[in-house]
């Protein structure tokens, strides 16, 4: 059995009770947290800990389509890293998505990793991504963990922007207690990066790779729960500033100005809650170099839980509603004019007039006759002319229309084609799909294509994992694009195609800061999309965000998927 990771997993036991790392080498089946860690994550970005030398050990090779315990097929590479590798998998058994991290039997870390993945699978808290499975065998230790399609990162949340007050509110409240509960079971994580926070489409908060994380990376640290809570401030800052609370840029966001120092998030951006402010900074103490005006530092994940029940709760934002329009009564419901009588109420009969019977009456009756008869008369009249006059006037006017070749009518202006010079893939995050095929979509050929990999999830691709997949068109020039054709391979429900003017091919031009210039949802194999917004471009982006399911084939196995056979754009 594993030796216990006293590295990466022994910490302080506040509780009094055994830890949970000792009795981890009683477990059979457990795991670890998602991960889809990018592999430019910096180790200094967080503040804290080491890394141990990976040794000679090189990572396994393996392939999309492998199977490990004729049960778990591996789908997608989402991490290469020190010898170890975490790839997105499905478990055949159960008909699920999981996580699994790989690495060779001889690593360094192996040892390390399985005792880090069993303590956390014991402690079955679900505030944290639950761990499956950790197994050695045929010379390799993986590990599986949950694999939660509807959560988003914290790093996906603020790529737009600070989070709102009470959503930060409920994440560093939600952390704390996650982190003092694992604490007191004697399990620290050391690497609590934006990465490794998640919110899930319940508004709940979930934190993966507990112990295991550290355990990959050989990170340490002699004051487990110091750096954790360190951690949980920095989390904290980031969702209170849009910014990291260090001098470096890190997890796509900018850090703090060279030389300043540590200063308050509510002197970085104005309208900060000034509690919230001053909760950052305890836990971000920085070895007790606060403020005077804040309060004591908070050094352990319990001791910022209590320093966040005395704050005054802070309420959820009221929610708008719409006021409905004033309701008015019709004329039907009125009867025809007359105001709705009150139920139980004797409303008064009205008489009708008496009849015209006498002499002056009868005539009265018949004049009024004479006038409807001469207003008849006179209405069909003026009818019949103005029918003959239109009618020649449409004569004039196709005269005039054949005269000269149609000289003086509004001709409409001839679409042109418009050739494609080149081509390259576009990748807004994880791999590429088939870079080499680009040019099969605008070759005139329809039988060839460039196609997207299979996934599990679908028809909708999920931002946090996998925002998108496409391709960058260049035009040779600037022009004017009026429309797009595009042949696609598998219909279905459904296929949703944007197109996107940008100023280069490059993939680091991110989606959201180029002009969009049209979109369509379609469930055939062909599209058509009219630009709504001319604008002049060289290049331009075909970004799809949603693929129906389809079966296997030769190149990947059945999922939501896509390929595009022809593109053809037109000025």
């Amino acid at each position: 059995m594993a030796e216990r990771s006293t590295a990466a997993v022994d910490v302080a036991d506040n509780s009094g009770d055994e830890p949970l790392t000792a009795k981890a080498d009683q477990s059979t089946s457990d795991g670890v947290a998602q991960n889809r860690e990018r592999e430019t994550d910096s180790e200094e970005a967080q503040g804290s800990g080491g890394t141990e030398s990976p040794g000679k050990a090189s990572p396994p090779e393996l392939h999309s389509g492998h199977k490990l315990a004729r049960r778990y097929r591996l789908e997608e590479c989402v991490t290469r890293l020190d010898g170890f590798s975490s790839w997105r998998a499905v478990d055949e058994k159960l008909r699920r998505a999981v996580g699994v991290h790989l690495l060779p039997a001889d690593h360094p870390r192996a040892r390390s990793v399985l005792a880090a993945a069993r303590s956390s699978a014991l402690l079955g808290d679900p505030r944290f991504v639950q761990v499956l499975d950790a197994v050695e065998e045929n010379d390799l230790v993986y590990v599986v963990h949950e694999w939660l399609p509807d959560a988003t990162e914290l790093t996906a949340l603020l790529a737009s922007g600070p989070l709102e007050v009470h959503e930060a509110y409920q994440m560093v409240s939600q952390v704390s207690q996650a982190m003092a509960a694992a604490h007191r079971e004697g399990l620290a994580h050391l690497r609590l990066t934006p990465s490794a926070v998640l919110r899930t489409s319940t508004g709940q908060w979930r934190i993966r790779g507990l112990a295991v994380n550290a355990a990959l990376r050989g990170i340490s640290s002699e004051t487990p729960q110091r750096t954790d809570t360190e951690a949980i401030g920095a989390l904290l800052y980031a969702a209170l500033t849009q910014r990291w609370p260090y001098d470096n840029d890190a997890y796509g966001l900018s850090g703090l100005p060279k030389g300043v120092g540590l200063i308050a998030p509510d002197q970085v951006r104005a309208g900060v809650h000034r509690g919230l402010s001053e909760l950052a900074m305890r836990a971000l103490a920085n070895d007790g170099a606060t403020a005077s005006r804040h309060e004591t530092p908070c050094t352990t994940p319990e001791e910022l839980v209590k320093a966040i029940a005395e704050m005054p709760r802070i309420r959820p934002p009221e929610p708008t509603f719409t006021a409905p329009p004033e309701y008015q009564r019709t004329s039907y419901q009125q009867g025809y004019g007359r105001p709705a009588p009150h139920m139980g109420a004797t409303q008064p009969v009205t008489a009708p007039p008496p009849p015209l019977q006498s002499r002056t009456g009868k005539a009265l009756k018949w004049a009024v006759s004479a006038l409807l008869i001469a207003a008849l008369g006179l209405g069909s009249w003026q009818l019949a002319e103005t029918l003959m006059q239109h009618s020649k006037s449409d004569d004039t006017q196709k005269t005039k229309t054949t005269d000269g070749n149609g000289k003086g009518t509004d001709q409409t202006k001839p679409v042109k084609p418009i050739a494609i010079k080149g081509a390259q893939e576009y990748v807004a995050k994880g791999d590429a799909q088939a870079p080499g095929d680009v040019g099969k979509t605008y070759d005139g050929d329809s039988s060839t294509y460039w196609r997207s990999k299979s996934f599990v999830d679908g028809p909708e691709m999920k931002p946090a994992f996998k925002p998108g997949v496409g391709i960058v068109y260049d035009l040779g020039s600037q022009q004017t694009v009026t429309g797009a054709s595009i042949g696609i391979r598998y219909p279905g429900d459904h296929t949703t195609i944007t197109l996107y003017g940008t100023d280069s091919m490059s993939s680091s031009t991110p989606v959201d800061s180029m002009t969009k210039i049209g979109t369509i949802t379609t469930s055939g194999t062909s599209a058509k999309i009219t630009v709504t917004k001319k604008a002049k471009t060289q290049y331009v982006l075909l970004w799809i965000t949603a693929m129906p399911y389809a079966s296997g084939d030769q190149y990947s196995g059945a999922g939501y998927k896509q390929a595009i056979t022809d593109v053809k754009f037109t000025g």
